[in-house]
């Protein structure tokens, strides 16, 4: 007879969780979607004039696809590779529920988005593994809550697997607190806020032609005229609605953030993912 004990492995206070960790197949995984979300939002940027771009525009169903595929192949990488226990795997459902009824709350008001404060966090105290499956899994869980489904919907997964999976690769998890923790996670959640406007602005750019204007893709003109082009066209469609949300990730994050990086830590912590199960002789 033996009786199954757990023996709680010394960490820091604070210390970060790797819930889920990213190992080779995962990783290979994941640079393989990455370098294929690239290339289908970053085309633009690379092709010169008649280099025959547009027929991207029927290509994109099949790399709609294609990329969901892989997306979801990461993420069963990732779970199969970590052992996901069921803990984290309710964790995940719970804070990417969250995630995606935060998200609606300001949807069409000048970019009030407060999901991005919880995934800046969620992502800083659970680690960058758990950081890109929550990102994907939310904004997957959002599409379909807001009937957001379409050709868009990968490259919005992808980037919000990015974005979230920076935050737990910042420097000091283990050191750094207090005030000098939450400005950085400010600092970089405003950056990264703007950073996922410019990725989706990207990735619908090419197919504004319609609308004859001059900040419009110009398939028939040079590389550094388009990437002119682009930058117009983010100053002057989105500057505001991605401004509006790197502003309420900032304020909340220095809000709400030290109350919430605590809820999140003792929950990890009771939750003991990385603690081995031993057995032992009664």
């Amino acid at each position: 007879m033996s009786d199954a004990t757990r023996s709680p492995l010394p960490k820091p206070p604070g210390a970060q969780v790797r819930a889920v960790r990213l190992g080779p197949r995962s990783v290979a995984a994941l640079v393989l979607v990455s370098a294929v979300g690239v290339a289908g939002i970053a085309w633009p940027l690379f092709a010169g004039p008649g280099s025959q771009v547009s027929a991207h525009a029927q290509d994109a169903p099949w790399l709609f696809a294609g990329l969901l595929v892989l997306l979801v192949g990461v993420v069963a990488a990732t779970i199969s590779e970590s052992g996901l226990g069921p803990k984290a795997v309710a964790m995940l459902g719970v804070l990417a529920a969250t995630g995606a009824a935060l998200r609606p709350l300001g949807a069409g008001t000048a970019g009030i988005e407060p999901m991005f404060f919880l995934m800046v966090l969620s992502g800083r105290v659970l680690g960058p593994g758990f950081g890109f499956v929550l990102g994907s899994v939310t904004m997957f869980a959002s599409a379909l809550l807001t009937g957001g489904v379409g050709p868009w919907m990968p490259f919005q997964m992808l980037s919000m697997g990015w974005f979230t999976m920076g935050a737990g690769l910042l420097p000091g998890p283990d050191r750094l607190r207090g005030r000098g923790e939450l400005v950085m996670l400010a600092g970089y959640g405003f950056l990264a806020a703007f950073g996922y406007g410019t990725v989706m602005n990207l990735e619908g750019w090419p197919f504004m032609g319609a609308l004859a204007s001059n900040v419009a893709f110009d398939p028939q003109d040079t590389v550094p005229a388009n990437l002119a082009r682009f930058v117009a066209y983010c100053l002057t469609t989105s500057l505001g609605w991605d401004l509006g949300r790197a502003v309420v990730t900032v304020v909340l994050t220095l809000t709400l953030g030290a109350t919430l990086l605590k809820a999140l830590r003792r929950a990890t912590r009771r939750a003991a993912f990385e603690t081995p199960v031993t057995f032992e002789p009664r």
